[in-house]
């Protein structure tokens, strides 16, 4: 294949705002989680698949298999215009600040 460039799983985005390793990043429609700190401006790789524990909306339950998305701030099962990033892998109960997402991208 002369065409191949990467596996695709790690990608180097701008960091829209400042991030923190472990935190789900947006560009545009394309999501994962960052490997590293960044600056916002700042070129950071993100983890486009595998399985994270991801900050979402506390007030939601989730059940495994539910669509997860991601509203700029928080993992959420709201649709809306959010980005989709995944599926809940485990039961998340309400209230929590923390659910388990297999990214999906």
């Amino acid at each position: 294949m002369k065409n191949f460039i990467a596996p695709g799983d790690m990608i180097t985005v701008t960091a829209p705002a400042t991030v923190a390793s472990g935190d789900v990043v947006v560009v545009g429609k394309l999501a994962g989680v960052a490997a590293t700190d960044a600056a916002s401006g700042a070129p950071v790789e993100i983890k486009t698949s595998g399985v994270f524990d991801v900050a979402k909306t506390s007030e939601q339950a989730w059940i495994v298999g539910a669509a997860i998305y991601h509203d700029g701030t928080a993992a959420t099962t709201t649709v809306s215009t959010n980005v989709p990033i995944g599926h809940a892998v485990a039961i998340a109960a309400n209230p929590s600040a923390v659910g388990r997402v297999r990214l999906s991208i």
